[in-house]
């Protein structure tokens, strides 16, 4: 299983950063598309549905969704003076309120928690809700200041893997030695409180990092840290967000689609969280 974790690590690492840095932005947007497919394809496992063609169904109608976007809203004109496209600011916004919600869900969970447990339609629409914001807030931020520096957006999809990647590490570490005391037992025994503070304390690191880097005056980087951190916490409720549909879904994987790691869904379900939340700040308060 290490053995299989490390080829994954190693083959995939390498193509995603030179995706990030290198594919052209009308490419990009296409390529991300592809990867909400897939994540749609697992979504639809948590959500109850056994049957392959109607998995790949669901994969396709977010991929669809991705496409109708990409075909409302022309990849040069996501931007406007600084500003990001009205639609898709709507879309984040929606994004805000659903990261919300879940919080509020996985605090109550199991209480309250019918209406939605004996509905796959309803688990699909939390997918919705998830996925395709995921993919506007990585497109928005990828082609952010893209025509003053191509490698800007890039640096900003860097910014939020460093500091949600930072805050895995640290949590793991700090929950290892100082865990006591669980975060949500009933949707993830194996996280604390103390590990999540650890995480928010690690990412701090690269936060001041790429304050100093960006040159960011020092009235503002109290800003910085806030939505620093407030990302890195909502990217442990998208950890658990997924978690809990597992655990409903009674799945302990959300697919077999990376070797060693499980479904691709588990690798990404904190990025799905931190991303939207974060562009959702960004383009709020930071563009």
């Amino acid at each position: 299983m290490l053995k299989q974790r490390i080829i994954t690590a190693l083959i995939l690492a390498p193509l995603a950063i030179m995706a990030i840095l290198f594919l052209p932005i009308h490419i990009f947007q296409y390529v991300i598309a592809g990867v909400v497919a897939l994540g749609g394809y697992e979504w639809a496992n948590m959500s109850g549905i056994t049957g392959r063609p109607y998995k790949i169904a669901f994969g396709l109608i977010l991929l669809a969704g991705c496409l109708t976007l990409i075909g409302i809203v022309d990849v040069d004109l996501i931007w406007s003076q600084g500003a990001l496209n009205e639609f898709y600011h709507w879309i984040l916004s929606v994004a805000a309120v659903w990261w919300l919600a879940s919080f509020f869900m996985i605090l109550a969970y199991p209480r309250y928690s019918a209406f939605w447990r004996q509905s796959w339609m309803i688990r699909c629409l939390f997918g919705v809700l998830t996925l395709i914001p995921t993919w506007v807030a990585v497109v928005a931020l990828r082609s952010s200041l893209y025509d003053v520096d191509t490698f800007y957006g890039a640096s900003l999809i860097f910014y939020v893997l460093g500091i949600v990647w930072a805050a895995d590490i640290g949590a793991f570490f700090v929950g290892v030695k100082f865990g006591r005391h669980k975060l949500r037992p009933n949707v993830s025994p194996g996280k604390t409180f103390e590990g999540l503070f650890g995480g928010i304390m690690a990412s701090f690191a690269i936060i001041a990092f790429a304050a100093l880097h960006y040159q960011v005056e020092s009235s503002r980087i109290w800003l910085h840290l806030l939505i620093g951190g407030l990302t890195v916490g909502v990217s442990a409720l998208g950890d658990l967000n997924e978690s809990m549909f597992k655990r409903c879904a009674g799945i302990k994987d959300s697919g077999r689609i990376l070797p060693g790691h499980g479904g691709l869904m588990d690798r990404i379900d904190s990025l799905t969280a931190a991303f939207p939340v974060f562009a959702y700040c960004y383009v709020t308060w930071m563009a």
